[in-house]
């Protein structure tokens, strides 16, 4: 459960009330009608957007009958596959029982039109009846989520270096920054955590998933939405909560935010497996520490002043990134300041006390649990 103080438990409790009886109409960056002869036409129409085209047959193949899967979530399955020139790629066969094929067509329709060192790339798709997969480039080194959640903190930095890190903390945030201000049609991800970050052979981290994303113009600064989305534990309070504000791209910041103190701390932000009560919400328990100037490096892990300041730095720049209101939080342009800045520069934000909403309320096909 997440630990609120203050007006934070009345501002909750009427953020529950209007998501739970406001309408269940799902907000989608592309109108079409429930079948696949639209979502035929619209490949049509964006073709100059689209991948290469590949049938389910070709899937199979370069699958090997699926013999290889590399992970599974609400959306599918994700398995191993090579092309036939020899390039691995890792194909997500879309659970087509779910949804009516909006989260394919915000993939095609988004990543298609990205190109970035931190973006995945979307080398294909297939659309055959029923079938649909999207097949995207091989990340040897899979989820980010697979190195930082770790019992053993001490042993988990043997993987990750606070230099490792603290350069995928900013690679991420480039990409973001990218998807924000880099491209003709600014794509807000809504889906950022861990597991949608993936990390190439020399730990590149490229941004992964965009089911979930919205297209706006790039002069757009609030964006309408009729639903609550993205994953319980890294949504920006705004997206459940109007009250709190506009929803924009500060959004993905929040997310970015809560991703950067995960990947410092070794654990979820919201751990209900911890002892103590005042230690279940990461971010209240964390700030303790990072107010601190004898801040105890042994508690994460850290051997060196170096790694203690990139720790610190860090810690301070994903407090910032989860303000309630929006308007506090910095820019992604800010953060890769902030982040490749001096530690001694950064000031100490104010006290986090409210977070996405940990239990599940809210009955919503966008929302899920990380």
């Amino acid at each position: 459960m997440a630990v609120f103080t203050g007006g934070g438990i009345s501002l909750l409790i009427s953020c529950i009330i209007t998501l739970y009886f406001r309408r269940k109409i799902p907000c989608m960056i592309i109108q079409f009608r429930k079948s696949d002869t639209d979502i035929e036409a619209f490949i049509r129409n964006n073709g100059t957007l689209s991948p290469r085209r590949y049938t389910y047959s070709d899937v199979r193949k370069m699958t090997n009958s699926f013999h290889e899967q590399l992970g599974k979530g609400g959306y599918g399955s994700v398995f191993k596959g090579k092309l036939p020139d020899g390039h691995l790629v890792a194909v997500k066969l879309l659970n087509t029982s779910k949804g009516d094929g909006q989260d394919f067509i915000n993939e095609v329709a988004s990543i298609s039109r990205t190109s970035h060192v931190n973006i995945v790339t979307l080398l294909g798709f297939c659309l055959e009846g029923q079938k649909r997969a999207l097949i995207y480039e091989f990340m040897p080194n899979g989820s980010l989520e697979t190195f930082i959640y770790n019992k053993d903190a001490v042993k988990d930095r043997q993987h990750l270096s606070s230099d490792e890190l603290l350069r995928i903390a900013v690679g991420i945030a480039r990409g973001l920054e990218y998807l924000h201000r880099g491209c003709n049609t600014r794509i807000l991800h809504f889906d950022i955590k861990p597991h949608n970050i993936l990390l190439d052979e020399n730990f590149l981290p490229k941004i992964s998933d965009f089911g979930l994303a919205k297209l706006c113009t790039t002069g757009e600064s609030i964006v309408s939405m009729l639903e609550a989305r993205g994953t319980i534990g890294y949504i920006a309070p705004e997206v459940f909560c109007r009250s709190v504000g506009g929803v924009l791209h500060k959004s993905d910041v929040y997310s970015y935010g809560m991703v950067i103190l995960e990947m410092v701390g070794g654990r979820k932000n919201v751990d209900v497996g911890v002892s103590k009560t005042e230690e279940i919400y990461f971010p209240h328990w964390i700030y303790g520490y990072a107010v601190q100037d004898d801040m105890e490096p042994q508690l994460l892990g850290l051997e060196t002043k170096e790694e203690t300041e990139i720790a610190r730095k860090m810690i301070l720049v994903g407090l910032w990134c989860i303000q309630m209101n929006p308007s506090d939080r910095p820019t992604m342009s800010r953060v890769i300041e902030m982040l490749e800045g001096s530690v001694q520069a950064l000031q100490v934000p104010p006290k986090p006390y409210m977070s996405s909403p940990s239990t599940s309320p809210v009955d919503s096909a966008f929302l899920t649990l990380s």
